[in-house]
């Protein structure tokens, strides 16, 4: 019988934080590839506003710490690093695909639109790009897709960091356009009062409209598909919204 009569406490694993490297960025410099760039998406779940694809460009000599993957890190975490990871990368854009682009094209296609604006912006020439996830949003012959590559590439983390920041910029600036909303706290995304003001007053013109989420959710019908003109009951049974 042990003395201390009692069960043992089950062991309990600590969490490893797994911090972004430059592992893979050093294998393809290694290997003759100049131009590495990173790019994350962020707003792809979002009801309201662009889809943002960040691209960045990082040096092999200089290093920013406490870079994480944007979900990783509170708003003022990443508005606080947003201006040292700019300068630290050699080049740096963040495209942007409108809410009429996301109905008009599809998510999918709006996502490559905003993907193919930010390596335009960057006016540099790729040798290889590291990409987020397991859907390759770019359709490059050199691109390379990273299962949590925002949480373990530290150059798909730095685009993380300034895509989500460069639209949460956005969001907020569309705010005092569109009272009620929230737009600077939930930046578009799904939350309750989101929900409830779309139900008040319907959507805003940087709602997407063709969403399949939105089926149900307020009116029972999608609101418009492009190409089609189409009355859609509200609330008031007005036929027409706010905003």
């Amino acid at each position: 019988m042990g003395s201390s009569g009692g069960r043992k406490r089950p062991v309990v694993a600590r969490r490893r934080h797994v911090v972004p490297s430059l592992r893979i960025e050093r294998d393809l410099w290694d290997g003759g590839h100049e131009v590495v760039v990173g790019m994350d998406e962020v707003g792809r779940g979002a009801w309201a506003g662009p889809i943002s694809v960040g691209a960045a460009v990082l040096p092999r000599n200089r290093r920013v710490y406490k870079v994480r993957d944007s979900k990783m890190l509170t708003e003022p975490e990443r508005e606080a690093l947003f201006d040292r990871v700019a300068a630290w990368c050699e080049a740096w854009a963040v495209g942007h695909a409108s809410a009429d682009e996301c109905d008009e094209l599809g998510m999918s296609q709006a996502q490559r639109l905003a993907a193919g604006r930010a390596l335009a912006a960057l006016a540099v020439e790729p040798d290889h790009v590291l990409i987020d996830g397991r859907w390759d949003f770019v359709g490059a012959p050199n691109t390379r897709r990273i299962v949590k590559g925002d949480a373990t590439c530290l150059s798909i983390a730095a685009a993380s960091v300034l895509a989500k920041v460069t639209r949460d910029r956005v969001m907020r600036g569309e705010a005092p356009h569109f009272p009620g909303y929230d737009f600077e706290l939930n930046k578009g995304y799904p939350c309750p009062r989101h929900k409830m003001s779309l139900r008040a007053w319907g959507p805003t013109s940087i709602h997407r409209r063709s969403w399949v989420f939105m089926d149900h959710l307020i009116w029972g019908s999608r609101y418009r598909r492009p190409g089609m003109d189409v009355e859609l009951p509200f609330p008031d049974g007005s036929g027409s919204a706010a905003g």
